[in-house]
């Protein structure tokens, strides 16, 4: 994995505000997170191009998601911690 500037970790299901509000801040630099209701962005095909984006396995089995977008990897916990240290500075949203 490489360095990522800011790790924006996402809880909040598409239709929630902030879940908007974080796509909208997300750099190229940036690794997006998805977590909890996170994850039904999976669905939607709503995700940025640009930015590395990471799913909870935890999360994406407990809700049924079977696939995932051509730039998303699946992490567990050990690598989820990993992520979060490597990041300059992380934001949950």
């Amino acid at each position: 994995m490489t360095g990522i500037h800011t790790l924006h970790i996402l809880n909040k299901a598409p239709d929630h505000p902030r879940a908007t509000r974080c796509l909208e801040m997300i750099s190229p630099d940036d690794g997006l997170l998805l977590i909890g209701g996170g994850v039904l962005f999976l669905s939607t095909g709503c995700l940025p191009d640009a930015a590395k984006v990471f799913a909870l396995t935890a999360d994406v089995d407990a809700r049924g998601i079977g696939h995932l977008s051509g730039n998303t990897s699946m992490v567990d916990y050990t690598e989820m911690v990993a992520l979060s240290l490597q990041a300059h500075r992380v934001i949950s949203w």
